[in-house]
């Protein structure tokens, strides 16, 4: 009786962390993408080997009625359109190093993803959401003026906890960006975000400094920069204070800014300079939310809605 090998081979692993290695010296990648590659060939690996088939010399069918068991046990179109990008690297780099003649996944299509649309706040959510916090504590007074900035201008979690001080223009009304790739740009920031603003600075900011030095604008009382983290938890926490229901991410006011501005008729490539965004395309996505909303209006107000 012949038996049927449940792992892959020695060699088949060391192929595999060849082709890793080669991806990481190429492309740089995060030590996080490189596990997710290694999970997923390995993963075909184990299924292959279950049939005799080698990871190295699978064909399309192969391939195919992998992917198909996998749909059949539920996974996700997302997890399986990484599986196939995971596939077409390996295969195209057998290929390049001369180990195999053909890719068996070119012909292989990833399922069609629709882009998720950004969860959001009405009006009167990010409202309560920004009068939430007590101001007249010190704690309080700095999460008021990080709500009322995040919402006025749009900005990432990430660009709001990495704000310097010397990024701030309070007599033009504006602050300075480094957004993704090093980018810098300019966004006003609105009476309302410029009141609380100078009030945390005057008032709270140096009482938790106690003359300490950072570069941060948002300090924690230990003296340093606020982290992602821990105001993304703040947020989770005022919400749930004041029984907000909708869908949070570290991203929630920057939709709802995004979706605001376009609701009260913002042109879309102003609103694309003031995210951040480099291609058009992905500033869209919020048009596609403001007609969602204007849907929902008419239907309510019209009457043969």
């Amino acid at each position: 009786m012949k038996t049927v090998a449940s792992s892959p081979s020695t060699e088949c692993q060391r192929l595999l962390e060849r082709f890793l290695d080669a991806l990481w010296v190429e492309r740089g990648l995060s030590s996080a993408t490189l596990s997710a590659y290694r999970s997923d060939l390995r993963g075909l690996a184990v299924w292959l080997a279950r049939r005799a088939v080698s990871l190295q010399h699978a064909g399309r069918d192969e391939l195919l009625d992998y992917l198909a068991e996998r749909v059949a046990h539920g996974v996700r179109a997302r997890t399986s359109a990484r599986l196939v990008s995971s596939m077409r690297r390996f295969y195209q780099y057998l290929v390049r190093e001369g180990l195999r003649p053909d890719d068996p996944s070119s012909r292989i299509d990833a399922p069609q993803l629709g882009r998720p649309l950004p969860g959001s706040l009405t009006e009167q959510e990010a409202e309560r959401l920004l009068e939430a916090p007590d101001v007249d504590s010190e704690l309080g007074l700095r999460d008021r003026a990080m709500l009322e900035l995040l919402y006025a201008t749009g900005l990432r979690v990430s660009e709001l906890v990495g704000l310097a001080i010397t990024g701030i223009n309070l007599l033009q009304g504006v602050i300075r960006v480094t957004g993704k790739g090093g980018k810098e740009r300019i966004v006003p920031l609105g009476e309302e975000a410029q009141h609380w603003l100078e009030r945390y600075l005057d008032e709270t900011r140096p009482a938790l400094l106690k003359g300490r030095q950072c570069a941060a604008v948002f300090v924690t009382r230990r003296g340093g920069a606020m982290s992602r983290q821990a105001f993304w938890y703040l947020i989770r926490r005022y919400a749930q204070a004041i029984h907000i229901t909708a869908p949070l991410s570290p991203h929630t006011l920057r939709h709802a800014f995004a979706t605001h501005l376009l609701n009260h008729g913002a042109d879309l490539r102003v609103l694309q300079m003031l995210l951040g965004h480099s291609d058009l395309s992905t500033t869209q996505i919020y048009t596609h939310v403001a007609t969602k909303r204007l849907q929902a209006l008419h239907a309510r107000h019209h009457p043969r809605g």
